[in-house]
């Protein structure tokens, strides 16, 4: 935020709105993370997974893939299906956010459903760049934070079929479908 921002009413609504939608899509993340692990995909990829793809619908189908005993072409291409969205999101915000370099990069790597709704939600320039900035770089820190959390639960769990959860990833997926 340039000088005098923090005062606008406008930039603060929308730093609420992004501070609230990041806590309450973080904690998705844990649903995320234990279904995963008990798709049998590992702590350590769960999280590359995570951090890197960082799209909750196409990691959702990627791990309902995987869990149903699909391919790892067909949970690649679901994923990408889903995740293509995104780039019709960036064509939405790139004019709004008007950033270059390495903020560009991390714009599109925030760019979701989350930011992207936060931030064109809202009627002045610097409440959309400081909505779609707080919505995207909370949701990212809480959601990876909570998948850690979920993957280390899911992995304690040990045998998910002890548990009845061998289907929760599939039934997670279908219930996305």
């Amino acid at each position: 935020m340039t000088r005098g921002q923090g005062h606008d009413p406008a930039v603060r609504s929308a730093v609420r709105q992004g501070a609230s939608v990041a806590v309450a899509t973080g904690l998705y993340g844990i649903s995320f993370g234990a279904l995963s692990v008990v798709a049998g995909v590992s702590v350590p990829q769960t999280m590359a997974l995570s951090l890197l793809l960082f799209s909750g619908g196409s990691q959702f189908a990627l791990i309902g893939v995987v869990a149903a005993g699909g391919s790892p072409v067909a949970a690649i291409a679901t994923s990408t299906l889903l995740g293509v969205r995104n780039t019709l999101y960036g064509a939405v915000v790139a004019p709004l956010l008007e950033v270059r370099g390495w903020r560009r990069l991390a714009a599109a790597q925030l760019t979701i459903d989350e930011s992207t709704a936060v931030a064109v939600g809202q009627r002045e320039r610097a409440a959309t760049r400081a909505g779609f900035w707080v919505t995207g770089i909370g949701v990212f820190v809480l959601w990876n934070a909570f998948t850690l959390l979920g993957a280390l639960a899911g992995d304690a769990l040990g045998d998910p079929r002890a548990w009845g959860l061998d289907a929760a990833a599939g039934a997670a997926f279908l219930a996305l479908v």
